[in-house]
């Protein structure tokens, strides 16, 4: 099952609105067939390794990170797919919590006489498709915010200069990083100050993520990269916004709250468009506001050995906290040195 929850991992930004998942078929104690979700989400999995095994399936036992699916889409049920070849016991991490499904592929394989055994490794399995989880039952992605700081939290001199503080280790790093979400979020203000083009610079990405500006009032001008056309950009606006949306981008409106464009109709929006992972970027009080919202589900934090000081830009903005019972709380997962610097990983509890 470890090893068909790391070959579902491969999936992450690639298979979106679907799930990653991950399979193996094993026979007399080797592994005749492995599948991971294609990009755009299909072949599924379990089709793959079928395909793969060939007649060795027959008698196999599949290792499957989520649940098969029961329902026929643009692709057959690869429950009955797995019937078919001739599965002798099926192992399943976790139910699939699409309505579609739910139990619904478990109860095929029984009905068909096949061992199904369910709960291996679930909690594993919950954290790689968290964003899939969260798409299907709260109808929003799962949110990492991305920071990169001196040690003291800053982004950036109080003249605004801020490339680079961490270093090539640490950025590529980040470049990975993006590669597992189905967007990339900043706000306009990071978007003005840096021009970043958000895309994933590494050799042989072929699938970039959605990239999405948050700008209330519609600043984004025309000679943005994120205005260049060669990946899709999305821009979110207030709905009393009267500009005009640049040229290759696309504009969506979004009511206002207290604390500036709602961050729930943000995510509901995204869920929309199929988005399950999104990544936030920046600036210090984009993070705040998602922060504020309480949907943030993962920190990733670079942080570089500098001290700059109170007069430097904050990575996340004012969080109006009088008392530590209010702080948002995350568990430290993992943390490893990149180069000079470090990256920290911390999760909320599910």
């Amino acid at each position: 099952m470890r090893v068909a929850l790391a070959l579902g991992q491969r999936g992450l930004g690639r298979v979106a609105p679907n799930p990653a998942v991950g399979c193996v078929l094993v026979k007399d104690g080797h592994a005749v067939g492995r599948g991971w979700t294609q990009p755009g989400g299909r072949p599924h999995a379990e089709t793959e390794a079928l395909r793969r095994a060939g007649a060795a399936a027959k008698g196999a036992t599949a290792y499957v990170s989520l649940e098969p699916c029961s329902h026929t889409g643009k692709t057959g049920p690869c429950s009955t797919a797995l019937i078919e070849a001739g599965v002798e016991r099926v192992v399943v991490a976790m139910i699939d919590p699409d309505s579609r499904v739910a139990g619904g592929g478990i109860a095929a394989l029984e009905a068909a006489g096949i061992s199904v055994t369910v709960g291996v490794l679930e909690r594993e399995a919950q954290r790689l498709n968290h964003g899939f989880i969260l798409s299907r039952m709260q109808h929003r992605p799962m949110v990492t915010l991305k920071l990169a700081t001196t040690l003291d939290g800053k982004i950036a001199t109080a003249s605004g200069e801020s490339r680079w503080i961490t270093g090539p280790e640490a950025r590529l790093d980040a470049h990975l990083l993006r590669m597992t979400h189905d967007a990339i979020l900043v706000g306009i203000g990071t978007a003005l100050v840096d021009d970043p083009a958000l895309t994933c610079r590494l050799p042989g990405i072929e699938i970039q993520s959605l990239r999405v500006v948050l700008d209330g009032q519609g600043r984004l001008p025309q000679s943005a990269k994120l205005c260049d056309g060669t990946v899709p950009t999305l821009q979110i606006v207030a709905q009393d916004c009267v500009s005009t949306a640049p040229k290759g981008v696309t504009r969506l409106a979004v009511p206002r709250d207290e604390n500036g464009l709602c961050v729930s109709a943000i995510l509901s929006a995204l869920a929309d468009r199929g988005i399950t992972r999104v990544m936030v970027e920046g600036g210090g009080q984009i993070a705040a506001s998602f922060l504020r919202a309480d949907y943030v589900d993962q920190i990733v934090w670079y942080r570089a050995g500098l001290v700059l000081g109170a007069d430097a830009r904050p990575g996340i903005g004012d969080l109006s906290i009088s008392a530590l019972v209010d702080a948002a709380r995350f568990d430290p997962v993992s943390s490893r040195a990149l180069g000079l610097d470090r990256v920290d990983r911390f999760l909320k509890k599910l």
